[in-house]
């Protein structure tokens, strides 16, 4: 049923990559409902510990497709997507991060953009909404809005500033100049940057020592504390955490994770 995207699910890993290679990937609103569809079925499947976002080809995405911006100039300001298509993927209480791309962040699973190539325009926003970001040594990046008279579109005054600080927020929105990789890294936008050969390898990797670990009920919960804790005050933050971690306490990863431990064996947590 997907045009635009690619869905592959090999355990512990769902792996959703644009698919518009020609296009370097322009974003359509079919591919964002295609790649919504393919997050909420990711989400759902026990097989998937980790889901990565990737693109085809030498681009990650070049930002929207020209040709639906023309139309916008021309007045079409639609963002139906299509009704088989209908999905809503996410933590139902984490209501201020399930917007209309902001939603990778309430996905109960991580969420891990493995940037191969050229991201611009409201790829930037998108990749941002990630958990974390491995880029390809051969990765650009450009905010674009600035030089196309926009704004910071989709939540990137939130996102951008947290994480890379407001200074170098603004002169990324402000001058919309092209960074590479290694600046990317250095500022704090992307994780790791990869020979483009090892990315795909490293991205898998990072995924197989999460899953064989890694409590998937406990990343879960971790995932939701830092997002929503970002608009908490600290006292709230600590107060919570300690209700959560009592709660842990009474739950079978907690028993298998010392368990294992003791038993110098590796643990064996359930899916979720």
């Amino acid at each position: 049923m997907y045009e635009q995207i690619l869905y592959d699910v090999e355990d512990p890993v769902a792996t959703v990559t644009l698919n518009r290679p020609a296009q370097l990937n322009a974003w359509t609103n079919r591919m964002a409902a295609e790649v919504k569809h393919a997050m909420a079925a990711a989400e759902a499947d026990p097989r998937v510990v980790a889901i990565v976002l990737t693109g085809a080809g030498r681009g990650f995405c070049a930002g929207a497709d020209m040709n639906q911006l023309q139309s916008i100039i021309e007045g079409e300001r639609s963002l139906a997507m299509p009704a088989e298509l209908a999905a809503n993927p996410g933590d139902p209480g984490m209501d201020s991060f399930r917007g209309t791309y902001t939603y990778l962040m309430s996905i109960r699973k991580p969420v891990v953009a493995a940037i191969n190539g050229a991201c611009a325009g409201m790829a930037v926003p998108i990749a941002c909404c990630a958990d974390l970001r491995f880029a390809s040594d051969a990765a650009v990046f450009t905010t674009a809005f600035s030089r196309r008279g926009l704004i910071a579109e989709w939540g990137l005054a939130w996102l951008l500033p947290r994480l890379v600080g407001p200074a170098h927020a603004l002169d990324l929105l402000f001058s919309a100049r092209r960074i590479d990789a290694v600046e990317a890294e250095r500022i704090g936008l992307v994780n790791r940057v990869l020979p483009g050969a090892e990315l795909a390898k490293h991205v898998r990797a990072w995924a197989e020592d999460v899953a064989a670990n890694c409590s998937p009920a406990s990343l879960r919960v971790m995932k939701s504390q830092v997002w929503r804790n970002l608009t908490d005050a600290l006292g709230d933050a600590e107060r919570e955490s300690v209700r959560l971690m009592l709660e842990s306490f009474d739950r079978p990863d907690f028993r298998e994770g010392v368990t294992s431990f003791l038993e110098k064996r590796p643990p064996k947590f359930p899916r979720i």
